[in-house]
């Protein structure tokens, strides 16, 4: 199995797990190329040009050029480019994903944010380096092929830096334990952000994490300073935002894209956030 994979000019990729797969992979899409990552596998995504969809078991999310997106080993996320996207990212196996996170504390985790320019580019420096010596590592064990990677994976550990800065704030008497806590949390984040088209039920949230609805509920509100119901409304309000300022959608078919059961719950909603109408914030976007 190789170590760099890479999907160009509408080549597709499929992710079929494999007894011989790596335990770390470079891989890579653009131009309308596409790949599934192969079960048991963490990724993590970085747009350097264009954009690309991404779909896992989160949901569904847009790739801007500074976007960086990360998925835990289940999700098994599905990255198309458009014609002009580049889009490069790193797959992690369970043993590897492990020892990434003793070697660049705090670890990888999901979640998604922004990245700096000059981050960017030296995470392709870096993106290339590492291509280049997994290449000659064919059958190393995994300790080898993750200090090869330290390099990288300190530099996605950087870029996640002000989101795993919350860690501490997670309940747990041990480190490991708000670590756990922390990584199902920042899922039901994403599950969120991927279903910004309808509302989400706690109950959904509570059996993602494995949590109860009550301590769920609890301890999302504790660390993000929001509620899940408040935080899917404003979620799905940006969207909406978003498809007002970039696409020609009439106001009613825009509320339905967003989960709102009819035109008048969802001006009253954009109001009260926006201090204005629908259709004021349209004009106001209007180049």
């Amino acid at each position: 199995m190789d170590n760099t994979l890479w999907a160009d000019r509408g080549q597709q990729l499929p992710g079929e797990a494999s007894e011989t797969e790596p335990q770390a992979t470079c891989v890579g899409v653009s131009r309308l190329g596409s790949m599934q990552v192969p079960a048991n596998a963490f990724s993590v995504w970085m747009q350097l040009r264009g954009s690309s969809w991404v779909e896992g078991r989160e949901g569904k999310f847009r790739l801007r050029r500074g976007d960086w997106i990360a998925f835990e080993r289940d999700s098994r996320p599905h990255v198309q480019a458009d014609r002009h996207g580049v889009c490069i990212g790193l797959t992690l196996g369970a043993d590897a994903l492990r020892a990434a996170g003793a070697l660049a504390d705090p670890g990888l985790y999901a979640g998604r944010g922004k990245i700096e320019l000059h981050d960017a580019r030296m995470a392709l420096r870096l993106w290339r380096s590492s291509s280049t010596r997994l290449s000659t590592l064919a059958g190393a064990d995994t300790t080898t092929i993750v200090g090869t990677l330290r390099p990288l994976l300190l530099q996605l550990a950087a870029i996640q830096g002000e989101m795993t800065a919350n860690i501490p704030l997670c309940p747990g008497r041990s480190r490991m334990r708000k670590r756990q806590v922390f990584g199902r949390l920042q899922r039901a984040r994403m599950y969120l952000d991927g279903n910004r088209d309808r509302v989400v039920r706690i109950s959904e949230l509570a059996e993602l994490t494995s949590f109860s609805s009550w301590y769920f509920s609890k301890t999302f509100h504790s660390l993000y300073g929001e509620s899940p119901q408040s935080a899917s409304a404003r979620m799905r309000l940006e969207h909406a935002a978003e498809l007002l300022g970039s696409s020609q959608m009439m106001i009613g078919e825009v509320a339905a894209a967003c989960g709102f059961d009819n035109c008048c719950s969802f001006a009253r909603a954009f109001r009260a956030r926006y201090q204005m109408s629908a259709t004021s914030y349209r004009k106001k976007m209007a180049p």
